[in-house]
């Protein structure tokens, strides 16, 4: 990838966390990201275009920042999905918008405005629910978890009452939303006995 290309992609990430997707011109975004106009249609066809590859770059990101959390091989799989969620909280509660998560900030708002970016926000939070799902069953070998739980509603649940709590923390502007999801989490995540 060109380092003008990343330039954009990391500039239009932090913008786009701030203020959504359809609020950067992008004029706006060039500027932010110190590139000449006529740069832009050398590396994106159009809006979308680039919007796609917005997304599909912050999929990526993301998936090497699980590393410490749902990727670390040193801890259960009940204290990756704990960590996971911890990290989740500390982003979400942080005032740096470009460490906010941007399937929160941009499902609701592309979901009818594009459906290739709605599938490419559909196919990574599928992917976030597989390695859920993944330390769950790992949870359940090491013995950090119980055996009933169901690893597939579990992780699907998890998510979106993190999803949820974001949402809500963000109208109220406070952190009990994710003190309610972390205690419904460890409710739903209990040691076993």
């Amino acid at each position: 990838m060109s380092d003008t290309r990343l330039q954009i992609l990391d500039t239009g990430r932090a913008l786009t966390a701030q203020r959504g997707y359809t609020s950067v011109g992008l004029t706006e975004l060039l500027t932010a990201a110190q590139v000449p106009k006529g740069s832009f249609y050398h590396y994106f066809a159009s809006k979308e275009d680039y919007g796609c590859a917005l997304l599909h770059h912050y999929a990526d990101q993301y998936r090497l920042e699980l590393a410490p959390t749902l990727n670390n091989p040193t801890l259960s799989g009940r204290d990756q999905i704990l960590s996971y969620v911890t990290v989740w909280q500390q982003r979400q509660s942080s005032d740096m918008a470009g460490q906010k998560c941007l399937i929160v900030k941009l499902a609701a708002e592309i979901s009818d405005l594009s459906p290739a970016m709605r599938s490419i926000l559909q196919k990574a939070v599928e992917g976030i629910t597989a390695r859920l799902m993944a330390c769950l069953c790992k949870g359940q070998e090491d013995g950090s978890l119980t055996s009933d739980l169901d690893p597939v509603q579990t992780a699907t649940t998890l998510y979106q009452i993190w999803l949820g709590a974001s949402l809500m923390a963000h109208l109220s502007q406070n952190g009990t939303p994710f003190e309610t999801a972390m205690a419904q989490t460890k409710a739903m995540l209990p040691p076993p006995q």
